[in-house]
Parts: structure tokens; C-alpha cells; sequence
């Protein structure tokens, strides 16, 4: 096996990631029990510390695909501890897609591992590398929709039913964004081991400014209306409403002004 070849202390779980998880539990309980004083204020923390512990996982997942894939070397570069510090751009790992949340309520992971393609053979596996951080989105949408879809919401206190109803969205939009074909996104590392050697190379330029790009064009409001009528259409079809996912955002963005009835209980 290569995770032999990894010593231990590579792939203890990270005092950092620990943190995050600890803040989203807290912040969880606070947003259940209606602990805060100002209930956005709750939803806000709680649902930054969770899409910051999807992203580790994202990250997490392709990291551990490509160990098992040939590339040993991500256990020294401390990808397998889950911790967010390691990954080779901060900005791009964790600042810009908590930015894309706050501005726009898209979920969209930066690029954050760096995987030695070299030592991996096949292209079924290079694939499944880049697939292997969306599938993980795909993952936990499923588990925030679960409640929905399972019809258990009984006894849920409405803050908290709001923010799985926002955390899911942004999972739902990570995976979907991730998928697509775009130079930069894993979309495109899926596909990219089966193009033509001419094609990579004309390509290549553009990989830096795939995730830019696809953040402007969500901007543009035709595209952007396009796009989250298929998100919401998904996430209906799991049992979450629109009111919840809107009362999600609402919440989210605490210090604008909130709905009346995004305040109280269903």
C-alpha cells in the first residue's frame, strides 16, 4: 500500500482543523438551542465554519485519491492532516471562496493541493483525482439535504433548518461550479488526461484565471439567473424549499436588514 510509505505524524488530524470543527459544533448548538442574542449572528459563524471544514474536505479528498494513486509526496506537504494552512495559496484555499459565499452566496473552492501528476500512471486515475473534491461537495450536500428529503424535520428549530437549507446550496453550487470543464477547476482535470497533447498546451495559459472567470460570468445576470435556477430546482427536488434557502441567505448576511419572517418559527 502506498499510505505505508506516509510516517503517522503526516497524517494525524490537524489541532487547526479540530479548531474549525470545534467552532461549527458551537456555533451549531448556539443556532439550534437559539443561544445568540442576534440569531444571524449564530447562522453566519456556523455556516463559515462548516463550508471551511468542506473545503479541507475537498482538498482532503483529492490529497488522499492521489496517495493511493502513486503520489506519496502529499503526506510530507501535510495534506492529509486536514489542515488549511498547508495548502499552497491561502488566498485561493480559504479567503477568496469564503469571499464568493459572503458576496455572492456561491460556493466555489479554490485550487489549494498540489499533486506530482508525474508519479501517477493511468488516466482512469488522474480523473479520479480531480472528480474525487467535487464527489465530496456531492457528499455533504447530502448529508445537510438529509433532514428534507428524509422528511425529519420534526422538532428542528427553524434558524438551524435555514442555515442546513444555505450550507446545502453552497454545497449544491461547489459541485456543480467544480464539475464544469473550465481550465482551473476539476471539471477540466477530469477530462484533461484524455485531450491531445496540442490541445493541453493551447489550454494551459488560461488555467490560473478559470475560477475568475467563472466568478465574473456569474455576475453577468442572465448566466446567473440560468444557474441558480438549476441549483434551487435540485435542491427542491431534495425536499428544501425556496423560503428556507432564502431565509438561509437572509440570515447569513446578518447585518443587512432581515425578513419578519425569517425571524421567527414555521
Amino acid at each position: 500500500m502506498t499510505s505505508a510509505t506516509t510516517r503517522h505524524s503526516d497524517r494525524r488530524i490537524s489541532p487547526v482543523f479540530l479548531g474549525i470543527l470545534a467552532v461549527t459544533a458551537v456555533t451549531g448548538w448556539a443556532t439550534w438551542t437559539g443561544y445568540a442574542q442576534k440569531p444571524g449572528v449564530a447562522v453566519f459563524l456556523f455556516v463559515t465554519a462548516a463550508w471551511i471544514v468542506s473545503l479541507c474536505l475537498h482538498e482532503y479528498a483529492h490529497a488522499r485519491t492521489a496517495l493511493h494513486s502513486g503520489d506519496i509526496s502529499v503526506g510530507a506537504k501535510g495534506y492529509l492532516t486536514l489542515n488549511p494552512l498547508k495548502y499552497t495559496h491561502a488566498l485561493l484555499s480559504i479567503v477568496l471562496p469564503v469571499l464568493f459565499v459572503i458576496m455572492g452566496g456561491i460556493g466555489l473552492p479554490g485550487g489549494a493541493v498540489f499533486i506530482e501528476r508525474g508519479r501517477i500512471r493511468g488516466r482512469w486515475r488522474h480523473s479520479l483525482i480531480s472528480a474525487a473534491g467535487p464527489l465530496t461537495n456531492v457528499l455533504f450536500a447530502a448529508v445537510c439535504t438529509a433532514p428534507f428529503w428524509l422528511h425529519a424535520l420534526d422538532g428542528v428549530p427553524a434558524h438551524f433548518r435555514f442555515a442546513l437549507a444555505f450550507l446545502a446550496l453552497l454545497q449544491v453550487t461547489a459541485a456543480i461550479l467544480n464539475f464544469l470543464p473550465v481550465p482551473g477547476l476539476d471539471g477540466y482535470g477530469v477530462i484533461e488526461p484524455w485531450l491531445s497533447y496540442r490541445i493541453k498546451r493551447q489550454v494551459e495559459p488560461f488555467a490560473p484565471f478559470g475560477l475568475l472567470f467563472v466568478f465574473a460570468l456569474l455576475w453577468v445576470p442572465a448566466l446567473n439567473g440560468v444557474f441558480f435556477d438549476v441549483v434551487h430546482t435540485l435542491l427542491r427536488h431534495l425536499g428544501v424549499d425556496g423560503l428556507d434557502q432564502a431565509c438561509g441567505w437572509e440570515l447569513y448576511r446578518f447585518w443587512e436588514s432581515t425578513p419578519e419572517i425569517c425571524l421567527v418559527s414555521r
